[in-house]
């Protein structure tokens, strides 16, 4: 197992290089966040694929951990030690087999571990590998690690597919697919570390255990770590992308060019609107009726403002912002001049000079 003194060198090393890196990169998003703000929207529709493939895996991975689906550890089912010997291990085993009789996986493995040196393999690297194993030997220990890290590296490679899949541009769309890189080094990241700590384990810390509660289930707690380790990345990562897809948080500006794309689209839509009502304008003034209708509404709309402004308050007000100063009419009535003949004006074919 990785010590504590390895952990604080390895923290030493990569800690100067690491942090400064973390920082730099925090600050970068948080810069662009601030300088260009986007309000928070709702999780996009194809996000939520993204999120519930996480889901499914985080749940995997938990429902993993559980002991009804880890494989059986003969020393805790038959409450031994690792000095027990072979023939009462195996027939206290026996007693809580159905009939009383050992299976034929038991009776593969009992000269397997006949020796110290094969119960702390089998601690170390399960009860799979003590059995099917066709090349190993316990005077050649690394023959034990290859054949198991196969079966190590199968969780992550499953656990990389779930991440590639929930980080695809077909399934979360372009938002999400930006931090598949990330998912990337997550998931080998979680790999070489589970390869790393069964490698460096010390197989024989359990020939100095004399009492069965001192023993050290290696293969069994690291089913647990890393299924632990594989839900929680996921959780961590799919909070991230439910951050960065409601612009809370590591919201990355549009480019220039998708700037441009935006604004023609918009104007597009003005454009096709405006067409539409110079259609509908078209027919109120061809239409005898809608025309009729049209021009009683706004004789009535002018008598309704000329009523207005005759009242006696509205009359007052007018006099007292012209007397006061606090209307420039001659601005007013520049900005008029100036709209109106940007109107009916274009640069290209131009009604009025």
């Amino acid at each position: 197992m990785v010590s504590i003194s390895t952990l604080k060198t390895l923290l030493f090393t990569l800690g100067p290089i690491a942090l400064p890196q973390l920082i730099s990169y925090y600050r970068s998003y948080r810069a662009k966040s601030v300088s260009n703000p986007a309000p928070t929207r709702p999780v996009p529709h194809r996000v939520y694929s993204s999120l519930n493939l996480l889901f499914c895996s985080c749940l995997l991975a938990l429902v993993s951990t559980f002991p009804v689906f880890a494989p059986e550890n003969i020393f805790v089912t038959s409450s031994s030690r690792l000095q027990t010997p072979n023939d009462v291990l195996f027939s206290r085993l026996g007693q809580n087999r159905p009939q009383g009789t050992l299976m034929p996986e038991d009776e593969m493995l009992k000269p397997r571990i006949a020796s110290i040196d094969g119960r702390c393999l089998y601690l170390t690297y399960g009860p799979s590998v003590l059995t099917h194993c066709p090349f190993c030997r316990s005077d050649e220990p690394l023959t034990y690690l290859y054949y198991a890290l196969p079966m190590t590296i199968l969780p992550h490679l499953l656990h990389l597919f779930a991440l590639g899949a929930a980080t695809s541009s077909a399934v979360a769309g372009k938002a999400v697919s930006r931090w598949r890189t990330l998912a990337v080094v997550l998931g080998v990241g979680l790999a070489m570390t589970d390869c790393y700590m069964t490698a460096s384990y010390d197989w024989k810390a359990n020939s100095r255990a004399l009492r069965a509660e001192d023993l050290d289930h290696f293969f069994w707690r690291m089913r647990i770590y890393r299924g632990l380790a594989i839900a929680i990345g996921d959780a961590l990562f799919a909070g991230l992308i439910w951050a960065s897809s409601t612009n809370r948080a590591f919201v990355v500006p549009p480019t220039a060019s998708e700037r441009t794309e935006i604004a023609l689209q918009k104007l597009e839509g003005v454009r096709t609107r405006l067409g539409a009502i110079g259609v509908v304008r078209n027919v109120v003034v061809r239409d005898e009726v809608f025309r009729r209708k049209d021009d009683a509404h706004w004789r009535k709309d002018g008598q309704i403002l000329s009523e207005i402004m005759d009242e006696r308050e509205v009359v007052e007000g007018v006099r007292n912002a012209l007397g006061s100063g606090r209307i420039n009419v001659t601005m007013v009535e520049e900005e008029a001049k100036n709209y109106s003949e940007g109107i009916i004006t274009s640069p290209e074919n131009p009604l009025q000079s």
